[in-house]
């Protein structure tokens, strides 16, 4: 009898755009930048300035909703592991492991492993 293959469990992430984080390993270690996206399905984050590749385009290509008039080269950022990165605690800013703990509005939220601080995520609205 043939059996479908098991979906693979989706992984929740914990950092999510705007987040800054500083990478530990790889190519870019030690440079810091934040999310641009997160892709939960790959276990993969998207971070600014960080593991830029070269991308040669033919003219009149069209990539990722931008169209290329003109051929040549385009740098863009590449996804990199979310094992590979770190959080960046705003409050004693250092790189850090992330808590869940719960605060007395019965709230889950991130701490700081190294301060103790919860993390409050600041959401960024774009002006149109």
């Amino acid at each position: 009898m043939l059996r479908n293959k098991p979906q693979p469990t989706r992984r929740w992430l914990d950092l999510a755009p705007g987040d800054p984080v500083i990478v530990i390993a790889g190519k870019d270690k030690g440079k810091q930048g934040e999310v641009l996206r997160t892709i939960p399905e790959k276990h993969k984050i998207v971070v600014k300035g960080v593991n830029i590749l070269k991308r040669h385009t033919k003219a009149g290509q069209s990539r990722g909703g931008v169209s290329v008039a003109q051929g040549g080269v385009i740098d863009f950022e590449a996804p990199l592991d979310y094992s590979n990165v770190m959080l960046v605690c705003p409050s004693c800013g250092k790189p850090t492991r992330t808590q869940h703990t719960v605060i007395e509005s019965g709230a889950r939220v991130l701490s700081c492993r190294n301060c103790g601080e919860p993390y409050e995520r600041v959401r960024k609205t774009e002006a149109q």
